[in-house]
């Protein structure tokens, strides 16, 4: 499996797996655009690529905002000088009973986690076509979009969302020679779960850690997973090992969600 000289877009890219994706996709010989809304950390993810030997390019960008996907992806091709697989990896989770959920709490998460990744396909599409290739789009899922988990309902239902973009899509886009699929990661020991287990204490009144506890002794392989677990299969699906595959969003945790 080979991404020798291929220009990725990875979304959420200065922390966690965002991070991981971009540093594997490099060591497995990408070229990267890094955006996020945080310069600094971007900044340093973009010197880690460089350190390991490839291209490197920042764009801050809020993937809420059509227009700056879509420039973000201009930047890449300019600055690389070409665009073969977009990573809509950027998102955010919520902590919340669905009595207890705001009006603009589901606005939030649902424009980045379900927009976001919306708008990342279009631009990518978009960009594709223009340059008569093929191309493959990755997105963002998670196992709370194969079951609905207590306490992360709206979570879950913008991953469910992702799930069915990602479907719809594949289908749309086939006879363009882009593939679309999306990957589905379980408990992953990042700064996003730190906080969604503080957010569990709060409203259950468990022990600060107990909830993370929980669930990765529910994990089959015994561990929790790595960003880097999940950034490996991410480069299958970049690579075109992974060529025949579209629409498909599978479960890479380690043996929790069983479908």
């Amino acid at each position: 499996m080979s991404i020798d000289g291929k220009i990725v877009l990875v979304t959420g890219a200065g922390q966690g797996i965002g991070r991981a994706i971009a540093l594997r996709l490099a060591r497995d010989g990408a070229d990267i655009a890094l955006v996020d809304v945080k310069d600094e950390t971007t900044n340093a993810v973009a010197d880690e690529v460089r350190k390991i030997g490839r291209k490197a390019t920042t764009f801050k960008a809020d993937v809420t905002k059509r227009d700056q996907v879509y420039a973000a992806v201009n930047h890449a091709e300019k600055e690389l000088g070409g665009f073969d697989v977009i990573v809509n990896n950027a998102g955010i989770a919520q902590v919340q009973p669905l009595a207890d959920v705001t009006p603009e709490e589901v606005e939030k998460i649902l424009k980045v986690n379900v927009e976001g990744v919306l708008w990342g396909i279009q631009a990518a599409a978009k960009k594709f076509k223009e340059r008569k290739q093929k191309g493959k789009i990755i997105n963002a899922s998670s196992i709370a979009g194969h079951d609905g988990f207590e306490l992360l309902g709206v979570y879950s239902a913008t991953k469910f969302a992702v799930r069915g973009l990602t479907q719809a899509a594949a289908k749309e886009f086939a006879s363009d020679g882009i593939t679309v699929n999306a990957y589905c990661p379980g408990i992953v020991g990042t700064d996003m779960w730190v906080e969604i287990d503080k957010r569990f204490a709060e409203i259950t009144g468990a022990e600060v850690g107990s909830t993370y506890k929980k669930y990765v002794e529910g994990i089959a392989l015994g561990r929790a997973q790595t960003p880097e677990d999940v950034a490996a299969f991410v480069s299958f699906l970049a690579g075109p090992d992974s060529d025949y595959m579209t629409g498909q969003a599978p479960l890479i945790d380690g043996g929790l969600v069983y479908r």
